[in-house]
């Protein structure tokens, strides 16, 4: 797995005449119940989860260390019809936005995001624990978190990250978030080994949801 900008940007340039990816089967199939609201897709690569968002009338910030595979993220946008810009910054909670996508280059070793902002936070085949934490953070009480990615049971199996320190051990997602309730967990192994979590951050008691 590449570990700084430089090696992101040359896999995704080399990657850049490909079709994109199909979105994650687990994502796909909760689009009708999400809640309405921003939505984060962090790590979103060139964009296969955020265009899917954006498509089906969500607003997206899409976060990623490459600044090439956000480049190919806004091209595929405007074939889409999409709008889409590049940002420094999160814009202010309520603040009003024309463009469907936003997409803001930062390294996810050392962003802070805001508190209580997003309605979504989608993490898909993307593993960095100190993320944890900012990601309950975030979340806007009653907001929803999907996230899958690999587990250790990986390095049997064919492709995939081999690299120990960016896969899950068996159990370890369903723990990870406590601060948020648990809606659907599940671990697979079949071609891919993969943990899926769905997660909800409480609703204040007796306030505004």
């Amino acid at each position: 797995m590449p570990i700084n900008q430089p090696d992101w940007d040359e896999r995704h340039r080399a990657i850049a005449a490909d079709a994109p990816a199909e979105p994650a089967t687990i994502l796909r199939e909760l689009l009708p119940i999400l809640p309405s609201g921003p939505v984060l897709d962090l790590a979103c690569g060139t964009g296969r989860h955020a265009l899917l968002m954006a498509a089906n009338h969500h607003v997206v910030s899409a976060v990623d260390f490459s600044g090439v595979a956000l480049d190919l993220l806004q091209q595929r946008a405007l074939l889409r019809n999409l709008s889409t810009s590049r940002v420094c910054n999160f814009p202010a909670l309520g603040a009003p936005r024309t463009e469907r996508i936003l997409t803001l280059q930062a390294n996810l070793e050392q962003i802070e995001l805001p508190q209580d902002y997003f309605a979504v936070v989608v993490c898909i085949q993307y593993l960095q624990r100190s993320l944890f934490s900012e990601i309950q953070k975030t979340l806007k009480p009653g907001g929803i978190l999907v996230f899958e990615t690999f587990t250790r049971a990986q390095l049997e199996l064919e492709g995939g990250p081999k690299n120990p320190a960016y896969l899950l051990e068996t159990g370890e997602l369903r723990t990870a978030f406590p601060a948020l309730g648990t809606v659907f967990y599940r671990e697979l192994r079949a071609e891919q080994a993969i943990a899926s979590l769905v997660a909800q951050k409480p609703r204040r008691t007796g306030g505004r949801p």
